[in-house]
């Protein structure tokens, strides 16, 4: 029956969404602990995985729609499920990136702190595991509260990108590092952007409503 196969679907989605928000945080941590194994797993390891749900997602999704022919809420379900599933595989690939950066900076000698970085990640990590959440329950005011909270993380990219700028242009040195911890913010905020992504989704999937395009739209 279709409900049965939209469970099951939901029920993959959610595993894929538990194990990219792994990837994210271990990417961040392996960085602010040192930790080598820790970032060539996400690497190696946990991307594959990903990228086995993604197909098995698309395929569920193609499935879904060719032999019930869904209209309407349910068919707005399963096309924002396609969605999400691309969202989050996306994710994956910069959690990835942020890991190939980690493993050059703690070979590296340490530029100050990472707050910044480190705020950035928690923040991406909660607005990805909020998003989920949202879609579980159907939860529109959660889901609206995702997309607020993404200034958070473009505000401390904004400032990572500031600091570091100024920091190339007094210690010439300094340059490749503040390179790759440039790269790792953007995929952070790449990655916030995404989670914004699959609230919109969410939104769309219980309400009808298209927010993408309006910032200061409210439920």
């Amino acid at each position: 029956m279709f409900k049965d196969k939209v469970i099951e679907l939901k029920h993959q989605l959610i595993q894929d969404a538990s194990l990219v928000e792994e990837m994210i945080a271990k990417s961040i941590k392996g960085l602010l602990d040192g930790k080598e194994e820790m970032l060539l797993e996400v690497m190696n390891t946990e991307e594959p995985k990903v990228n086995d749900y993604d197909r098995a997602i698309d395929e569920l999704c193609v499935q879904l729609i060719a032999q019930y022919e869904p209209v309407a809420r349910d068919l707005r379900m399963v096309i924002m499920m396609i969605k999400m599933n691309k969202d989050l595989e996306r994710m994956a690939d910069h959690a990835v990136n942020i890991s190939e950066s980690s493993l050059f900076l703690i070979t590296h000698p340490v530029l100050g702190h990472y707050d910044d970085l480190k705020l950035m990640g928690e923040n991406a990590v909660r607005m990805l595991k909020d998003g989920i959440n949202a879609f579980v329950n159907e939860d529109v005011h959660l889901a609206m509260s995702v997309r607020e909270r993404d200034n958070v993380v473009d505000d401390a990219g904004d400032k990572i990108l500031k600091d570091l700028t100024e920091l190339m242009r007094t210690k010439k040195d300094s340059i490749p590092r503040c390179l790759q911890l440039m790269r790792i913010a953007h995929n952070l905020e790449r990655i916030a952007d995404l989670s914004t992504n699959i609230a919109e989704e969410v939104i769309y999937i219980v309400e009808g409503r298209d927010v993408k395009h309006h910032p200061n739209v409210n439920p």
